[in-house]
């Protein structure tokens, strides 16, 4: 069995190279895109089987838009997306209460930038068997 895809979908390349090792740590096959159409584009051509998904690129919250997209495609739909943002130490600004939401913010878990890089593995190996059905 060939190691799971994770593609890394953020506008930083410092952020993408960082997280990208640490990935790669634990064998895992990394895609990385620097903008929501470059990282849909990239979903077309191979699969991912998890996504790590910016919010601020672009002109704004683009990862809102990206993963509200996601979610109404059928090809895409099952995804796990895990949102890493530095949105709150960006904008000052951060979601009240509940931050995962099915309409407003449809992903499977959410992480301020700067996690440590155990976590990170953790919460994507939780993903992974989460969409293996464990």
């Amino acid at each position: 069995m060939s190691a799971p895809s994770i593609l890394i979908v953020d506008d930083d390349p410092d952020f993408v190279e960082v997280t990208k090792v640490i990935l790669e740590t634990k064998q895992y096959n990394v895609i990385a895109a620097y903008s929501p159409d470059e990282g849909w584009t990239k979903m077309e051509q191979q699969m991912p089987d998890a996504i790590i998904l910016d919010v601020m690129m672009g002109r704004g919250a683009e990862g809102f838009i990206f993963a509200r997209k996601m979610r109404k495609d059928p090809r895409f739909d099952k995804i796990p997306i895990l949102m890493l943002t530095s949105m709150r130490e960006q904008t000052g600004f951060d979601i009240p209460g509940e931050r995962i939401h099915q309409k407003f913010l449809p992903v499977d878990d959410y992480l301020e930038k700067g996690v440590e890089p155990q976590v990170l593995l953790d919460k994507i190996a939780q993903q992974l068997a989460k969409r293996d059905g464990g």
